[in-house]
Parts: structure tokens; C-alpha cells; sequence
């Protein structure tokens, strides 16, 4: 299985997961035009895309998941609530996400083949509701999709310990956020228990998550405004030490970059 963030930020999200012949996108949050531009720089053709997968319904994640659904014919999982949303009214096909439960993902055409990327949703606290967190499994791996979270809540481990790579969200340092250029009411909702993680609350998710297994951490959706790279670096990496697990690699995942793809 490898991972590969395509965008990663307040102005869309997107994250490529190829696990032997079943390819998925969590998040459809660029343009069509976009993400084509990044599925050519991941060296992946977009048709081949089979499955996407929506973790909640603002726009930087379902932009453009109903239109690229049905140019790939793809199918769409999500939860029930948001099968409203206007971005997924083109898709093709919709299935539904149980919280807490696993879908399992084959390749359409060869459904009996090959093992099945094992998806499973987990609740997490944002003012989208529901917004979910992902765990994937395929042949032994794990990987983990965590961003958009309001305030870290320990019980998600259930779901989402043990993985290989974690993709988490260190979204805005503290104080940048409270003498930033956002105003007062926006400064509360991303702070507040629907909003998003500062790099201190991602550092204790990170103690919920982070195990024996980790040997890659993404750090995703930076604020552009409230945050810096070496702030978010600096504050996973003295986690990560505190935690016996210096050796784990950290990465930034970027707006306007796609990452490596990492083997899971």
C-alpha cells in the first residue's frame, strides 16, 4: 500500500491511496482541472481511480468528489447525512459509511481477486457533522487519515491506533492564532471544540495514535496564516521523543505540493 497527500490546507484537500490494484482518493477537495494537475504529478492516471472517500462535508474536502466520481466512475463512500451535499449529486454510485464500522474496497471489475483495501471510519469532535477520521488496512499495513478535529478525544484509539504512517492534522500554534489577522469569531471557531488542532493539541492525539508500529508522520493541514512548518516540526518531533520513537520520519504535507509517495 502507498500513501501519497496531493493537497493538504484550508484551500483543499486530498490524499491518493494505492493498495495492489484498488486505488482510492480521501477527499476531493481541489478542482477537476487541479487535480488532474496532481494526479500527473503522482504519476497516476485518473481514470483508474475506483473508490473516493469523503471525511466530512466542507467544501476543501467535497469540491469536486460528485464530478470526479462520475468522469472515473467511481464510487463514492460517505456517510448518510451527507449524501445532501450538492458536491456528490453527480456521482454515479454513493455507498454509505457507518461510523465505527470497516468497508471493504475491491477493484470493481475483479471484485473476487486480490485482497481489498479495508476502510474504516471513526467520529471525530468538528462542526461538520459527522466528520470522520480513517483508518486503512491492506495486507498487515495501516495507515491513518486525521485532520479536522476540534479537540483531541482519546477514545479514537479504538479505531485508529497502530498505524504505519498517520497523516495528522497540526493545524495552528496558539498564540499565532490568537494574535493573528483572523477575526474574533473565526478565531474561536478554529480553536474551539468544532475547529481544529493546534500543534500542542496534536502532540496529545499523537500520544493516542503513535505506537511500535509508526515509521512516518505527515503533518497535515497547516494553517497558512497561523502556523509555521518548523513550529509543527518542533512540536512533533519533542512528542515523538518523549514517546521513545525519535526514529520515526516527519514530513509536512503541502497546499500546492504533492508529497513523496510513501509505502506504507
Amino acid at each position: 500500500m502507498h500513501l501519497q497527500v496531493l493537497s493538504s490546507g484550508s484551500r483543499g484537500n486530498a490524499t491518493l491511496v494505492r493498495a495492489d490494484e484498488v486505488n482510492l482518493l480521501v477527499d476531493a477537495g481541489l478542482t477537476l482541472k487541479e487535480l488532474e494537475v496532481r494526479f500527473l504529478a503522482a504519476r497516476f492516471a485518473g481514470r483508474e481511480l475506483h473508490h473516493i472517500a469523503l471525511s466530512h462535508g466542507h467544501l476543501d474536502h467535497t469540491r469536486s468528489a460528485g464530478a470526479l466520481a462520475r468522469r472515473c466512475g467511481a464510487t463514492l463512500h460517505l456517510c448518510e447525512r451527507l449524501m445532501r451535499n450538492k458536491a456528490v449529486e453527480r456521482a454515479p454510485r454513493l455507498a454509505t459509511l457507518h461510523l465505527g464500522a470497516t468497508t471493504h474496497l475491491a477493484h470493481p471489475s475483479q471484485p473476487a481477486s486480490g485482497e481489498p483495501l479495508h476502510l474504516t471510519a471513526a467520529a471525530i469532535p468538528h462542526d461538520a457533522v459527522p466528520t470522520v477520521a480513517f483508518a486503512l488496512d491492506h495486507a498487515g499495513r495501516r495507515a491513518v487519515i486525521l485532520t479536522d478535529m476540534g479537540e483531541p478525544e482519546p477514545q479514537i484509539a479504538r479505531y485508529l491506533s497502530g498505524a504505519h504512517v498517520l497523516v495528522l492534522e497540526f493545524n495552528h500554534d496558539a498564540e499565532l492564532l490568537r494574535n493573528g489577522p483572523y477575526p474574533p469569531n473565526l478565531k474561536r471557531r478554529v480553536a474551539g471544540k468544532g475547529g481544529h488542532l493546534s500543534n500542542e493539541q496534536a502532540r496529545v492525539v499523537l500520544g493516542h495514535l503513535a505506537g511500535p508500529n509508526l515509521h512516518t508522520l505527515v503533518l497535515a493541514h497547516l494553517s497558512e496564516k497561523n502556523n509555521h512548518p518548523e513550529l509543527a516540526r518542533a512540536a512533533a518531533e519533542s512528542r515523538l521523543a518523549e514517546l521513545g520513537l525519535s526514529h520515526v520520519r516527519v514530513l509536512i504535507a503541502a497546499q500546492d505540493e504533492v508529497t513523496t509517495a510513501l509505502e506504507v
